[in-house]
């Protein structure tokens, strides 16, 4: 691994205008990194990685490098570009283990943060950093969110996870209560109760969005973030059809493949698939199938009824007259993206959310109440891991400047 790593760090350029460094979502500073490190100074780089983005460890696994740091990378014009996520994956996770500074001095103000996926990870280790009192409160038994819970392990170990928990929260002093629901008996205001001066949202979508066709509550059909949140808790059988074809349309294919599926096929509205063509071609490699221009009409016991849809150069679709075929399959995955749950909302005055569901806040995080921010998944709807990173620091500094305006 490290000799991989040093001659990837050999071939950089050294760019005095990194277009690596422009075509990622958090600025992560590529040429710094890769200088420090071919300076034997391993350590300062690591600190580097980890100033600029808590998550490096996760985001040098899941990010889609090919559009981002090496699908800019001036070497990929006319070959093979610089495989930073090689080289920032090596770097974090063996910095990481010397990570064992203790908490900051307290300042005695208090921040809740509800919801423990990329968002509110972020904002808790840097409102920790500025020595807030940080409480994550998590609806489930462990930290992550849709890196846990979402992620499957074959991409994101869940060893990284419980690291990032021991250094970065257990570590730094941020309290931690699992299987807390903010809605249910526990709201909004209790949090403003008991002193909290902040209170970040951050708590995703995981409510599936359905196709709303016949057929679609029968027993062998399931969504997809319900299978990816324990997939061991399904029996799919031999053949199953998955209805999308997005990223996260392909970890459930992959997933099931893993499992012991013989036979799966993803079924997509477009001629080609909305996945990175590095998922996609994953995908391929672990032997899934793939259907194109095929629109679902009905899920029956034996499979699901698809007809056939031409794309028009507008964007709509056409139907091909009398092309209605039923594809057999044990189990149907459906996997057309995630909406919020809305339990915060309606259970909290004065917190607006748009038609869709998703939280309305500014650029800077600031809710339409006082005192309340959100940004990540419920505000923009699903985004990549690193994009919710990059707004969740800027949030994490309005609400710094928010709860330093009241004690001035």
């Amino acid at each position: 691994m490290a000799l991989h790593v040093m001659d990837e760090a050999d071939r950089c350029l050294g760019c005095k205008k990194p277009q690596c460094r422009e075509g990622c979502p958090i600025s992560t500073p590529i040429p710094d990194v890769i200088r420090l490190l071919k300076e034997n100074k391993l350590d300062e780089a690591g600190r580097l990685l980890f100033e600029n983005n808590p998550l490096t460890t996760v985001c040098s696994l899941v990010c889609n490098h090919e559009n981002q740091c090496a699908g800019h990378c001036i070497r990929g014009k006319n070959g093979e570009p610089i495989h930073f996520s090689a080289i920032e994956n090596y770097i974090s996770s063996t910095y990481a283990n010397k990570m064992t500074a203790g908490p900051a001095p307290k300042n005695g103000i208090r921040a809740a943060i509800i919801g423990s996926g990329p968002a509110g990870l972020t904002i808790a280790v840097i409102l920790a950093r500025y020595g807030y009192d940080v409480t994550i409160f998590e609806e489930k038994d462990k930290i992550g969110g849709v890196l846990r819970y979402g992620i499957p392990e074959f991409r994101l170990p869940k060893s990284v996870l419980d690291d990032f928990k021991y250094r970065h929260i257990d570590l730094k002093g941020i309290k931690f209560r699992p299987n807390t629901h903010i809605g249910g008996a526990i709201g909004i205001d209790d949090l403003f109760r008991d002193g909290y001066k902040a209170i970040f949202v951050g708590t995703g979508v995981w409510k599936p969005n359905a196709l709303h066709i016949k057929g679609e509550t029968l027993g062998h059909v399931h969504f997809g973030i319900n299978y990816l949140n324990n997939p061991d808790s399904y029996s799919l059988g031999e053949r199953v059809i998955v209805i999308g074809a997005g990223n996260a349309a392909m970890d459930v294919a992959r997933t099931a493949i893993r499992k012991g599926v013989r036979h799966l096929t993803c079924f997509s509205l477009t001629k080609k698939v909305a996945a990175s063509h590095h998922e996609f071609s994953y995908a391929v490699l672990e032997g899934v199938q793939f259907e194109y221009n095929k629109a679902p009409v009905e899920i029956t016991d034996e499979g699901v009824i698809f007809k056939d849809i031409i794309e028009n150069e507008d964007g709509t679709f056409t139907d091909v007259p009398n092309s209605e075929t039923l594809y057999p399959a044990d189990s149907v995955i459906v996997s057309i993206s995630q909406g919020p749950q809305n339990r915060i909302v309606e259970t909290t005055t004065g917190l607006t959310a748009n038609e869709r569901g998703l939280l309305v806040a500014d650029e800077t995080g600031h809710t339409s109440r006082p005192g309340i921010f959100a940004s990540g998944d419920v505000v923009n709807g699903a985004r990549t891991v690193v994009e919710a990173v990059a707004h969740s620091k800027i949030v994490a500094e309005s609400m710094h400047e928010y709860m330093q305006s009241l004690i001035e």
